[in-house]
């Protein structure tokens, strides 16, 4: 009886776990391993990755990154789900910091299911993870990072849609001099790879307009206490200033050269392009500069209907690069359809795409025309100067620079 009633405890299991293998009638397959997953399990997915510091001193400015692309992704579901495919946004934290960059890059490229990067921030974050994107041949398209070394190295999927720092540079060197009327200039640079190239644009593009630079020093990013360099800044009694560094040393920087009574004009680059600079340096910021590769986009109607959307969206306001992101995203989509439509409906290879991000030309974004050049380059890319009147975010834009090359 013992035997028996095994027996029969073994085959209900065997018929149990062949009702429940069955499914449907038992003609359902299995999808394949190398297929990606989709949570309706009807639509193939298609991957996104955003990689912006999300932690950290620059986190206002990495998330705006974020939202900006996944606002874009949002609003082209729809049209991609009538194509067969669910979209998806992955977001990564590269924290500032390149070796989590190139880390998070290693991780991106092992999951067949991203076709495309929107990203990053910090150039020097950028240099090395766009080396990492090249060899799994990921398109990248980065809506802030301006260091001359992200497209002049040639990458074949490195593209960018604001100005760089030789472009940058200059135009606040110019604005400097020209309107402002400096002459005796103090240079102070993070030592980041985007802090000194545009401190050394803005540098050289000075001395070549006759202006006299007093001093050139370096601080470190992550210190609080800049005592040390602005006592250097206070003997030579420069007339102007300029610092080549992120928002979080920045606002410190002027709230710090204020409480030393130090009322020279100072300003910064587009990193200063922040609600996060007021948020540093409080009522102290009245009065600062910044050059930025990001335009006003709530000064046309259209551009405000985006903005107020974005701000329904996620219940703060848009950051400068918030709108360069979508765009970023707009075009690396854009990329994706033309592929599918060239391969008969079918998933395009990541190589595919990346010539398809390069060949854009015309698009139309919301902040701007997109064209990129042969290395990556937006043709229409500007340059705008910015004041805080007040202690309040943005700045009021007070001159707009086309590139003249």
């Amino acid at each position: 009886m013992k035997f028996k009633g095994q027996v029969w405890i073994v085959l209900a299991l065997i018929t149990a776990l062949l009702a429940g293998c069955g499914g449907a009638g038992g003609n359902e397959a299995a999808p394949a391993a190398s297929e990606p997953a989709s949570s309706s399990g009807s639509k193939q997915v298609i991957k996104i990755a955003t990689q912006s510091p999300l932690s950290g001193g620059s986190s206002v400015q990495g998330e705006a990154i974020k939202l900006g692309a996944q606002m874009s992704l949002e609003d082209h579901k729809e049209e991609f789900s009538a194509l067969g495919y669910e979209l998806e946004l992955v977001p990564y934290d590269d924290q500032g910091d390149p070796k989590k960059g190139v880390a998070n890059a290693e991780l991106i490229g092992a999951d067949q299911a991203v076709l495309g990067v929107v990203g990053h921030l910090n150039s020097g974050v950028t240099i090395p993870s766009s080396v990492i994107y090249e060899k799994y041949n990921i398109a990248m398209i980065s809506p802030a990072s301006t260091a001359t070394d992200v497209t002049d190295r040639k990458l074949k999927v490195v593209n960018r849609v604001v100005a760089r720092d030789d472009f940058q540079g200059p135009a606040a060197a110019d604005y400097a001099v020209n309107t402002v009327g400096a002459k005796n200039i103090f240079v102070v640079q993070d030592k980041t790879a985007y802090g000194q190239g545009l401190a050394e644009a803005f540098r050289d593009a000075v001395q070549g307009l006759g202006a006299n630079i007093s001093g050139y020093e370096g601080i470190t990013v992550g210190e609080k206490d800049f005592n040390g360099v602005l006592n250097i800044v206070a003997a030579q009694k420069p007339d102007f200033i300029f610092f080549g560094g992120m928002y979080a040393e920045g606002g410190l920087l002027v709230k710090q050269a204020r409480d030393k009574g130090i009322t020279a004009p100072l300003m910064g680059g587009d990193a200063l392009d922040s609600s996060g600079m007021v948020n540093v340096a409080g009522a102290e910021v009245k009065g600062a500069l910044y050059s930025s590769v990001a335009g006003d986009i709530t000064n046309s109607d259209s551009g405000k209907q985006w903005a107020d959307k974005y701000e329904q969206a996620f219940k703060k306001k848009s950051e400068g690069y918030s709108v360069y992101a979508y765009d970023s995203m707009s075009v690396l989509l854009e990329a994706i359809k033309k592929g599918i439509d060239e391969n008969g409906g079918k998933l395009p290879a990541r190589e595919a795409v990346s010539t398809a991000v390069r060949a854009t030309k015309e698009f139309e974004g919301v902040a701007g025309k997109i064209t990129f050049d042969e290395i990556g380059d937006n043709a229409y890319a500007k340059v705008f100067i910015y004041e805080f009147k007040d202690a309040t975010y943005p700045g009021e834009m007070i001159s707009e620079i086309e590139n003249s090359k």
